[in-house]
């Protein structure tokens, strides 16, 4: 028979980890994607976006940006905890 290998909470943990740190940065990514493509509208580029003046395309840039903050503290935190 073959060796069968156990997994370990550890393995466990760190596979959890890179899992949900791509998914933050799926969602980071998503989130600036929508922030290029209004400042390209605000621009007069033409593009598929809703209409977007610059006050909602600055709104949207201001949630990019604490999204990303916040994404990236939990990529860490997450990152910490899958190494135990």
């Amino acid at each position: 028979m073959a060796d069968e290998k156990k997994l370990s909470a550890s393995e466990v943990r760190k596979t959890i980890a890179v899992s949900l740190a791509a998914a933050f940065g799926f969602v980071i990514a998503l989130v600036w994607n929508q922030v290029v493509i209004g400042g390209l509208k605000v621009a007069g580029i033409d593009t598929t976006f809703v209409d977007i003046d610059l006050v909602g395309w600055l709104v949207y840039m201001v949630v990019a940006v604490v999204l990303t903050v916040v994404m990236v503290l939990l990529i860490i935190v997450i990152g910490r905890w899958g190494s135990k």
